[in-house]
């Protein structure tokens, strides 16, 4: 998506030149700073032999050196991809090859022992921001540079790939016009300008950076903050005292996480939560998985009544949109449809459902892809004729066009031929005061097929055994929805974006089944 020209980095190195554009830790660059170490960086690659045809990899936290790139490959018109810091080499390998990348960057503490995810893939160069190693330049020295002024004439196209419940993760691009709603395309532009907080003063505001930049919501953030001219707090690994700490020592105003997070702020002692003064916010999203009701209502007490909450996916991007003055009036909906999306609930047999009534969610919206990178188009149990995405999510419409989510359909559990659905036991179990986080899945039974199993996360200094939680579950579910067994856990397995892999919970219990799910 083309940067609007009154916004571009270029923009506001001009006309607020000293004003702090990027913090990261102790370290600050001014919008002036930020644009001429992007003009070094952007004349070292070219120097190097990059141009509008490459790919560059960023396997970087939320640093400095991530903007310096994003703005340089903005203005030599480099394609960006994000690599997951988690991620083994063979698993970047497979990224680097399908997005055919020719520039790689790390900020690993051990570089050299990625040198096997560059096997068959044409590098020009790889760069390493922290430590020296063979086979790497340190991103330092690409800096010192002769800066040529060069203006953007659009942002990096963001090349995203799916974290991969099943199978090899596939590539994105982001930004597609989905020729069956081409048409709803302005109208969706203005709807999502449309929807920014009331009051808020852009150019004043303060933007908390967690999410991770392999993913389109980190990126997206600085993109917004870059038009707007916002002052971007980037935060490298997320702590929850540390967020509340840069919330008041910068007077932050806005700032979007993942439910995760607000779990681990909400099971902070009261004692620390009373240490901070976070009356700044103005503006908090949540989103990228689905956010339990008390959860919803402890942000709103603690934070004030801010809370916006949105749903969509890497292939479509945004869904539905649910502001503060509706969590209230609907709580447990994800809001509403964006103008210019549509949402179609289907049976298992792909016919429309009524509202109120449960099934997969179908969606279809101007940026909706039609095929995964380096691959066909997806088939039509994917992406069908009329331009609509399988989410791969469960809920309803109600008669207001508010949408629900229940479940993801691959979590359904099925026991002795009765539909299980986890979120709703797993909203349940969150109700008890011990409790920070829950997983349920469907593990074998010889007798039912599948039978129901909890994976419990306890607040710190918390405690609670198996027999009182049951009993706990017992008034809220009827039995055949009550787990069979449950096991305390330390921490769940989560991916960056803070979701809860239950292919990991699930795997060993599923391990020589013919059937996995």
């Amino acid at each position: 998506m083309n940067a609007p020209q009154k916004n571009r980095l270029e923009h506001w190195a001009d006309s607020k030149p000293d004003a702090v554009a990027l913090i990261d830790g102790e370290r600050r660059l001014s919008w002036r700073q930020w644009n001429e170490q992007a003009d070094r960086l952007a004349q070292a690659l070219v120097e190097r032999g990059f141009g509008p045809d490459d790919v560059f990899a960023a396997r970087l936290l939320n640093r400095l050196e991530w903007a310096l790139l994003y703005a340089a490959l903005a203005k030599i018109g480099c394609a960006l991809v994000g690599v997951n810091w988690r991620l083994t080499p063979s698993e970047i390998n497979h990224i680097l090859a399908s997005a055919k990348a020719t520039g790689f960057v790390c900020d690993d503490a051990e570089p050299a022992a990625l040198k096997p995810a560059f096997a068959g893939v044409a590098l020009k160069r790889a760069l390493s921001v922290q430590a020296e190693a063979d086979g790497f330049e340190p991103f330092a020295e690409l800096l010192r540079a002769e800066p040529v002024p060069r203006i953007a004439s659009a942002y990096p196209k963001l090349i995203v790939f799916t974290s991969g419940t099943t199978g090899a993760p596939k590539g994105v691009v982001t930004g597609q016009v989905n020729p069956k709603a081409a048409e709803d395309l302005p109208d969706y532009l203005e709807a999502m300008r449309a929807a920014k907080p009331d009051g808020a003063q852009p150019a004043h505001e303060v933007v908390l950076v967690t999410m991770p930049m392999h993913h389109s919501a980190g990126p997206n953030i600085v993109r917004r903050g870059m038009d707007a001219g916002s002052t971007m707090v980037l935060m490298q690994r997320f702590d929850a005292e540390e967020a509340l700490r840069l919330i008041d020592r910068y007077r932050v105003t806005s700032w979007n996480g993942v439910p995760t997070m607000f779990k681990r702020i909400a099971a902070l002692p009261p004692e620390v939560l009373a240490r901070y003064d976070v009356s700044s916010i103005r503006a908090l999203s949540v989103g990228a998985a689905p956010v339990p009701w008390p959860l919803k209502q402890w942000i709103m007490d603690y934070f004030g009544e801010c809370l916006r909450e949105g749903y969509g996916a890497t292939e479509v991007g945004m869904v539905t949109a649910m502001p503060p003055h509706m969590q209230k009036r609907k709580p447990g909906s994800s809001g509403k449809p964006y103008k210019g999306v549509r949402i179609s609930i289907r049976d298992g047999a792909g016919r429309e459902l009524p509202p109120g009534e449960v099934g997969e969610i179908w969606v279809r919206t101007p940026h909706t892809i039609s095929s995964y990178l380096s691959a066909d188009a997806a088939g039509p149990d994917t992406i069908d004729a009329d331009g609509y995405f399988r989410m791969g999510d469960v809920g309803y419409l109600d008669a207001d066009g508010y949408l629900f989510i229940t479940d993801r359909s691959k979590d359904l559990i099925i026991s002795g031929g009765v539909n299980i659905y986890p979120a709703e036991i797993e909203a349940v179990l969150c109700r008890h005061p011990a409790i920070q986080d829950v997983a349920v899945i469907g593990i074998p039974n010889d007798e039912f097929g599948e039978e129901v199993k909890a994976f419990c996360e306890l607040k710190p200094g918390c405690s609670v055994d198996e027999r009182e939680l049951l009993r706990f579950a017992a008034g809220s579910l009827a039995s055949y929805k009550r787990p069979k067994s449950i096991e305390f856990v330390a921490e769940l397995p989560r991916n960056t974006m803070g979701k809860v892999l239950k292919r990991e919970l699930r795997d060993p219990y599923w391990k020589n089944k013919e059937r996995k799910i």
